[in-house]
């Protein structure tokens, strides 16, 4: 090889390593990651088209609304459980009000669901032959009524994210007045909402129904997912191994409580012998349906056999299952409507990757826009910086339950 062939290979060698470092600079990441996302969702839109894209934008997005929706009341049921015995922070905890600052993140990428309103909750006689008087109606009061659910919940995150020690009441720790207050509002939001955007789809009147126990269900599923995905990210505690270990029993009481709903549903609505709740379940069977509903009994067992010999890697795969089992349920609820059938696609993998990649990009300027949210987990190494930093008079430092940088 010549020394000009060595020059230029070793230019090309450069350039690309220069590049690759571009790339995987962490403070360019978010912009990558949001035009990753971009490029997967116009990727699935010229594959796919607009009318089979927004159903599956639909179920990727309640996937992500899950992980903020379903952190809230777990975080303050995990925090008022410590007001009682006073504890340390764990990473836990910090993940679940981490997550918390999805929930503007969210709202604005449901921003495209009003507008495919059309698609999605079509209107009996909105068409040629007959179209109500104002067709634009039916768009323009679903996006009112989720501002205000997003309005209501991005107050309750703005509440609850911040850390105990911080200047919130006592110690800024959540009292019983606000915790009450917190969850019965998001049960009611919750509730109406997955009516909305779940019950009220697909493209034959006859086949939406309206079961009384959804909403719970729904925050049942929304709960078990965030609770498993914050197992999935946090690091383990240092304290003793019951404490580390104890991950595993929350998880297994949501799955347990979920799994119950889906079958008093069930139950329920086979003796109501209703029509449309037929229909509903007739759609979403099939093999790969069944297949669904042994995976979620398997995971639900096992979570629930477990708890008896707890370990850190029998919580994580766990939690990589019932994150598996809870997302292609959310996939259940809403594609079967417009398919005639339970599957998964390219083109649902794409809308789930494209709105992962836009969150994560939309994240960093959101935690500047609004300063509430912008709470980092305290994981290892930042407990020490801080010191007695935020502690309320007389309070006791507590010893760290993360490891520090040496232990590490």
């Amino acid at each position: 090889m010549s020394v000009q062939e060595k020059g230029a290979a070793a230019r090309k060698a450069a350039g690309a390593k220069s590049a690759r470092a571009y790339f995987l600079d962490p403070a360019r990441r978010p912009a990558a990651a949001f035009i990753a996302g971009l490029g997967c969702l116009l990727l699935a839109a010229h594959v796919a088209g607009l009318p089979r894209l927004a159903p599956s934008y639909l179920a990727a997005w309640t996937c992500l609304l899950a992980l903020p929706a379903g952190a809230l009341p777990v975080a303050i049921m995990i925090e008022r459980s410590d007001a009682w015995r006073p504890q340390p922070e764990t990473a836990l905890l910090e993940t679940l009000r981490g997550l918390l600052v999805l929930m503007p993140v969210v709202a604005l990428l449901g921003l495209p669901i009003p507008l495919a309103a059309s698609l999605l909750y079509p209107v009996p006689g909105l068409g040629p032959e007959g179209p109500p008087p104002v067709p634009w109606f039916p768009a323009l009061f679903l996006a009112a009524r989720l501002g205000g659910y997003f309005a209501l919940w991005t107050g309750l995150a703005l509440l609850f994210a911040r850390r105990g020690g911080e200047p919130w009441g006592k110690a800024g720790r959540i009292d019983d007045g606000r915790a009450v207050l917190g969850l019965g509002l998001h049960t009611v939001i919750g509730t109406l909402a997955a009516g909305d955007l779940v019950m009220a789809l697909g493209v034959e009147p006859g086949g939406r129904f309206h079961p009384s126990a959804f909403g719970l269900l729904a925050m049942s599923a929304w709960a078990s997912l965030s609770l498993a995905a914050a197992i999935l990210v946090a690091p383990p505690d240092a304290g003793p191994a019951r404490r580390r270990h104890d991950r595993l029993t929350p998880l297994a009481v949501l799955l347990l409580v979920w799994a119950g709903l889906h079958a008093v549903q069930f139950l329920m609505l086979g003796a109501a012998d209703d029509p449309a709740a037929a229909a509903w379940y007739r759609v979403r069977g099939g093999g790969s349906g069944r297949a669904l509903a042994w995976a979620g009994g398997i995971v639900v067992a096992l979570a629930a056999l477990w708890t008896l010999r707890p370990g850190e890697n029998r919580t994580r795969l766990v939690a990589a299952l019932a994150v598996a089992v809870h997302g292609a349920e959310l996939f259940w609820f809403v594609t079967p409507a417009f398919r005639g059938g339970f599957r998964i696609g390219l083109t649902d993998g794409l809308a789930l990757a494209g709105l992962a990649g836009l969150a994560a990009g939309s994240v960093p300027v959101v935690r500047r826009v609004i300063p509430g949210l912008a709470v980092t987990p305290a994981w290892p190494g930042r407990e020490r910086a801080r010191g007695r930093l935020g502690q309320a008079p007389g309070d006791v430092a507590p010893e760290p339950v993360v490891r520090g940088p040496e232990a590490s």
